[in-house]
């Protein structure tokens, strides 16, 4: 019964708790047993269970008392480790945040809350979301739920393996280049990063802050888009947030989904993907087709610069934004006599290989002499790469391409090798670098393991990703099936 419990979808369990089949409390416990039970995938760093029940309890009581809940009452969801509540240890994954609690809670979460969520914990993920596969934790590697010897991608990791392990039934990541889709395809679930400013950033550590986005990931496309909805919309504490247009109903969306036309990018089709993924994808396509939509294919061509260009940018803001990090307001502190020994050794012993890694390479890039030469020059890339998609969205409504060149890799495999391991977000940054609202959705498997299937759109089209998606979730469920 906890098992049967914790496979229902968000819509599946809303229906049990509206029946009074089952109670909030009951819910919560069944995925917090299950939570222990699968101690070993690693995904999560801190787990409240008491105030998760109390949320719970809290939840009972209000719609036994007939009062008015909200979208999300009673269900349980994880977050994110570098996104912030009030009370309860924020960690990054990093040591340099030991015994970090923020006063505060993050925009997105406190959205979630006001819905009615049941918050159990907070997931891992790569140190301060920098990296691919989950295995630049300080609290060690999270692992694949249909593989146990391989990544389920980063930096999302944690919050990807839960839901896709029935832990929680939803969970908040964040997605700079990639760090919620990637993990999404790893594990076989859907996974949306929004338009660069539909979510609050408030609340989320920044890491670059041009790119960082609270996203959400799911096991189905309906609870994916329940989620949105609740966390979406303009937040006085986020500049860079707006007014929330994404629509109360996007059937019109859904009905208009066999007239769309898909972009096909040629470059994303090339050297690099693994042709077992490269055939399940163009399986999707030729069924879409068939269907009746319109297939084009088009040309991103500024798409070989994007990795290149997005590791400069995102370290350069990397190296500013963790310069806070520096033992004296808080989290780790070595005390050295001096100042100037305090921070070297406070940052030293706290970061990890990789967020040093990026530190070094992004104060490079803005140091004298070599701005105009990387920096610059980057931006100018990322310039021409938004042109390349506001001119194919001239002619088609949403473009359709694989996450991921790869499905999971072993741990360990790429750790020693960061060329390869940024190598595998490269169909994921160029949408991160034009701030456009991308989702990975599973479209079958390759050698037993989940292939997803990549949908970006022009900005603020969420909804029209959320109807492509559902179909596409339609024919993936058929294949399995064999209807």
């Amino acid at each position: 019964m906890i098992m049967d419990l914790c496979r229902e979808n968000l819509a599946g369990m809303r229906d049990l708790l509206k029946d009074g089949e089952v109670s909030a409390v009951d819910l919560c416990r069944a995925h917090l047993n299950r939570i222990a039970e699968r101690k070993s995938l690693n995904a999560f760093i801190t787990i409240d269970g008491e105030r998760a029940i109390d949320a719970a309890r809290t939840a009972d009581k209000r719609k036994q008392a007939g009062e008015e809940t909200g979208l999300l009452a009673g269900l349980p969801l994880a977050v994110k480790d570098n996104i912030c509540i009030d009370g309860q240890p924020t960690t990054c994954a990093s040591k340099i945040l030991d015994k970090f609690i923020p006063p505060y809670t993050a925009t997105a979460v406190f959205n979630l809350l006001n819905a009615g969520a049941v918050i159990v914990g907070k997931t891992n993920l790569d140190e301060f979301g920098m990296g691919s596969s989950d295995e630049h934790s300080h609290f060690g590697p999270v692992k694949n739920p249909h593989d146990l010897s391989r990544t389920p991608g980063g930096s999302s990791g944690g919050s990807a393996a839960a839901v896709a392990d029935f832990q929680v039934t939803a969970a908040l990541g964040s997605d700079t280049g990639g760090s919620v889709r990637q993990p999404a395809s790893f594990c076989g679930i859907v996974g949306l990063k929004p338009t660069y400013g539909a979510v609050s950033r408030y609340g989320l550590t920044a890491f670059a802050s041009s790119f960082d986005q609270i996203g959400v990931l799911t096991r189905s496309v309906t609870d994916c888009e329940m989620v949105f909805r609740v966390i979406c919309g303009r937040d006085e504490h986020d500049a860079t947030s707006v007014r929330s247009i994404y629509p109360d109903d996007y059937s019109g969306d859904l009905k208009s989904a066999g007239r769309m036309r898909i972009g096909i990018p040629t470059e994303y089709f090339g050297e690099g993907l693994a042709p077992e993924v490269g055939a399940i994808v163009e399986k999707t396509i030729e069924e879409l087709a068939r269907d009746g939509r319109a297939i084009r294919k088009i040309s991103l061509p500024h798409t070989k610069y994007a990795v290149a260009a997005y590791y400069i940018i995102a370290n350069a803001e990397a190296s500013a934004n963790l310069a806070r990090f520096d033992g004296v307001r808080y989290g780790t502190r070595v005390d050295s006599g001096q100042l100037s020994a305090l921070y070297r050794e406070s940052r030293s012993q706290g970061f990890g290989v990789e967020v040093k890694r990026r530190i070094l390479l992004g104060t490079y890039v803005l140091s004298a002499g070599y701005r105009d030469e990387y920096y610059d020059r980057a931006q100018r890339v990322r310039t021409k790469i938004i042109g390349d998609f506001e001119d194919v969205f001239s002619s088609v409504d949403l473009l359709v391409c694989p996450t991921t060149p790869t499905t999971a890799f072993k741990l360990g495999e790429k750790l020693d090798d960061p060329l390869a391991m940024y190598l595998s977000d490269i169909y994921t940054v160029p949408a991160s670098l034009a701030g456009l609202p991308a989702l990975s959705v599973p479209c079958g498997t390759a050698n037993g393991l989940p292939v997803g299937l990549q949908i970006i759109g022009p900005r603020f089209a969420e909804s029209r990703l959320f109807s492509l998606a559902t179909e596409i979730e339609r024919l993936a469920g058929h294949r399995r099936t064999g209807v």
